[in-house]
């Protein structure tokens, strides 16, 4: 007994520190040791993380909205090591499974001229989803910009570059549709 009550006063002790951050989560969420939930500030707007209700954060996963957003469906598990940058905004729909190491991005940078630095200019913003009832492998990359369908899986390793249709099954560098669920 005194061990689920001390499970409970830890998750409510971590939902309170990330809601004074201005996190927003639904009930039943579970965040293990070493989340990171980062509103952040971008050009004076406040970012916003928003995690549905029964959503699950494995060891050390990183969601950053970088002054963008970061909106995570409900019934979705996050594996340990993952990263979510949000500067130009990462849906996440129900029910998705994203195994340990993923790495979701939406933004990329500027590439400008020879001789003028890279750090200097601004990131493109490219807004990121991914649908309901999805699966990401481990160590799966979605680059910005993709829309990934309902009901897709991403073979461990692969890189997402382009949009994948609903229920495609997908592997590779870049990641390619080699069938469909049926």
């Amino acid at each position: 007994m005194l061990r689920v009550t001390w499970a409970r006063a830890v998750q409510a002790a971590r939902r309170a520190r990330f809601a004074w951050a201005g996190a927003e989560f639904g009930a039943g969420c579970d965040l293990a040791d070493g989340v990171v939930l980062a509103p952040g500030v971008r050009n004076g707007r406040r970012g916003r993380v928003t995690l549905g209700s029964n959503v699950s954060l494995g060891r050390g996963a990183v969601l950053r909205a970088w002054g963008g957003s970061v909106a995570v469906g409900a019934n979705v598990f996050v594996g340990e090591y993952t990263v979510v940058y949000g500067h130009g905004g990462v849906s996440i729909g129900d029910d998705t499974l994203i195994a340990m190491h993923c790495r979701i991005l939406s933004s990329n940078h500027t590439i400008p001229p020879r001789g003028e630095r890279i750090r200097h200019h601004p990131d493109v913003l490219l807004p990121t989803a991914i649908g309901r009832d999805v699966w990401l492998g481990a160590g799966v990359t979605v680059l910005g910009g993709v829309t990934i369908g309902d009901g897709c899986v991403v073979a461990a390793g692969a890189v997402v570059t382009r949009d994948l249709p609903a229920y495609a099954v997908a592997a590779g560098v870049p990641a390619k549709t080699f069938r469909f669920r049926e």
